[in-house]
């Protein structure tokens, strides 16, 4: 194993057991590594700090892995690893109301660049590092040992993996190829998931403790559910008596999915309608129709991708909850998410409040969302905390 030593100054981050080395604290280099070599790091002195995975292509130089010197990360680290990934979600594994969950949440679980989500009887993979390229085979069988899927799908589609020199892939990787629907269960409503064409890897499932605690604010309600993909919040919202659900998206094929979804769990479907549009677009021309709702989740994509992008994003966050607010009830409630870990929970808060000043509003944040414990928030790696949402009531 090839040693990197870092410049001077360079290693305190790494010492506090941050995962990531940028390619500007790395100082000299022991030998020819390669992209996706294991790597022992040191400080400037030559005092071991950690093994880490190396790619000169990245900024992120090295991935960091195990700071423990005696146990350096080969074959049996990465099967143990996986195992404490496994091992952590048992209980969800069992659970009767969801057999759909993240099993290995990259730097989280000490997986750096590996993405791994169940659903029903197949595994969707994702990987972002030249690294977790290297053992893929390994961590395929470590995953068939431990819970024998019908099959294991590969959705390493991600931009992430131009960075790391490594190309788009998607295909079978072991057992059956899945089919065109897999039948879900999330809170005991039934989905049907695309692994191979869907949106990520198929579903998001870390809204699945949202969509029930925005649920509980439905009932005998009409509820606006924008950017609402295959219909998490609007099929949680029927299911615990929403009066009416308005269901918007762009994409014909999430909400294709999402009519679907509505008949398969035998709701009304007259209770349900959906609008292909863009959300901004109809939301201007919801508040021209003077179109009024009980109940408004907003929840978009990824509008910061970095912390240069924040502002643009913040206005672009303001506005489309400003639009939100002017469509609500007196004294109804919005459902705001960001997935952008730049937009921290108080940044968003003042975004809110500039909205509510602009729309002429008064709001008061009656409750706060988060990310699921199978995605997990790990302390040296606050990066890791991404979705982030707020309930405001709108008066």
């Amino acid at each position: 194993m090839h040693t990197i030593r870092l410049k001077k100054d360079k290693d305190k981050a790494a010492r506090q057991q941050h995962p990531w080395v940028f390619s500007g604290a790395v100082g000299h280099i022991d030998g020819n590594v390669m992209d996706g070599d294991a790597v022992k790091v040191t400080d400037h002195s030559g005092n071991f700090i950690a093994y880490g995975l190396f790619n000169g292509q990245s900024r992120v130089a090295i991935r960091l892995m195990s700071w423990d010197m005696g146990v350096p990360p080969g074959e049996g680290w990465w099967r143990m690893r996986l195992q404490r990934a496994l091992a952590a979600r048992r209980h969800l594994l069992m659970s009767s109301h969801t057999n759909a969950l993240r099993l290995v949440f990259a730097e989280a679980d000490f997986l750096p660049g590996l993405i791994v989500d169940k659903y029903a009887d197949f595994i969707s993979v994702q990987v972002h590092s030249s690294g977790v390229e290297r053992v893929k085979s390994v961590l395929i069988d470590e995953l068939n040992s431990q819970l024998s899927p019908k099959g294991i799908y590969e959705r390493s589609d991600a931009n992430s993996r131009a960075h790391e020199g490594l190309l788009v892939t998607n295909g079978l990787l072991s057992g059956i190829h899945p089919p065109e629907w897999v039948d879900i269960v999330e809170n005991g409503i039934h989905y049907q998931v695309n692994i191979v064409e869907g949106q990520k890897s198929g579903f998001y499932c870390d809204q699945r403790v949202n969509r029930l605690l925005v649920a509980q604010h439905a009932v005998g309600g009409k509820v606006l559910d924008c950017f609402c993909y295959s219909g998490g919040f609007s099929l949680n919202a029927l299911a615990s008596g929403a009066a009416e659900v308005v269901s918007v998206d762009s994409s014909a094929l999430a909400l294709e999915t999402l009519q679907r979804n509505i008949m398969l769990n035998g709701f009304d479907t007259g209770k349900c309608s959906v609008i292909q549009a863009d959300v901004n677009k109809q939301l201007r021309a919801f508040v021209d129709g003077g179109d009024r709702f009980d109940v408004i989740v907003l929840d978009p994509p990824k509008y910061a991708p970095s912390r240069s992008s924040l502002d643009k994003a913040a206005r672009a966050y303001k506005e489309l909850n400003r639009r939100g607010m002017l469509l609500l009830e007196k004294g109804g409630l919005l459902a705001t998410f960001s997935c952008s870990a730049a937009m921290d929970m108080t940044t968003f808060k003042q975004v809110l409040a500039w909205a509510a000043l602009d729309a002429g509003k008064e709001i008061q944040f009656v409750g706060q969302f988060c990310q699921p414990e199978d995605h997990p928030i790990r302390a040296s790696f606050p990066e890791g905390e991404y979705l982030k949402g707020l309930l405001c009531r709108v008066m």
